[in-house]
């Protein structure tokens, strides 16, 4: 079985849990019309990703039998609508209550991104705390390198930006993003490109003060 069959099937598989709720290996290869074989190959793989949970269900006769269900981590495969819920609010927000509010509302998240990486930053030096950064920007999928220029200055470029449709309508966004890096590395920081203003990347120049 080539490699897009195999993807495809799986996908087919998740779908039916999604849909039809807990179903066994039989189940799942008689609506397909695929050997059971097959079938347990597949959920096989999916239970070491973490996406399938097993349990025992009895029967009237004959032994217990597995039926599967999603685990929790298999809901991100799916579509979702998060992004437009995010710019529908903020658009009703600002239609509602004007700029400063969204103004406070952006800095508020600023102050809690402070306050959750602030202790990482506690006993390092300035290139550990550029370092520090990238790490916190990738573990956030922001897809960051970084580079030593020596003389106590560096350059972080963030190749992919995960709220730029947010970032595109709000500046604010950004803004927070740069006083941020500012308070968390206590260096000068400047933004010299910015994905959200059509650049390929968004580069910061850190230095000491």
């Amino acid at each position: 079985m080539n490699q897009t069959l195999e993807t495809s099937t799986r996908k087919v598989i998740l779908s039916m849990l999604k849909t039809q709720g807990p179903l066994s290996v039989q189940d799942i290869a008689k609506q397909l019309g695929i050997t059971e074989m097959a079938v347990r190959r597949h959920i096989h793989s999916m239970e070491k990703d973490n996406l399938l949970e097993a349990t025992l269900m009895r029967q009237a006769m004959g032994r217990p039998t597995s039926v599967y269900t999603l685990a929790p981590q298999a809901d991100e495969l799916f579509p979702k609508k998060y992004l437009q819920l995010t710019l529908d609010l903020l658009d009703e927000l600002l239609e509602d209550e004007g700029q400063t509010k969204i103004e406070r509302l952006f800095e508020g998240r600023q102050d809690k991104l402070e306050a959750r990486y602030q202790p990482r930053m506690q006993a390092k030096d300035l290139e550990a705390r550029v370092a520090e950064l990238a790490q916190i920007q990738n573990e956030n999928g922001y897809m960051v390198d970084w580079t030593d220029e020596g003389d106590d200055r560096y350059v972080l470029s963030e190749h992919n930006c995960p709220i730029a449709k947010v970032a595109n309508t709000y500046q604010q966004a950004c803004q927070c993003e740069l006083n941020l890096f500012r308070n968390l590395l206590d260096a000068s920081v400047e933004r010299t490109e910015c994905l959200a203003k059509g650049a390929s990347k968004c580069v910061y120049i850190i230095s000491k003060k």
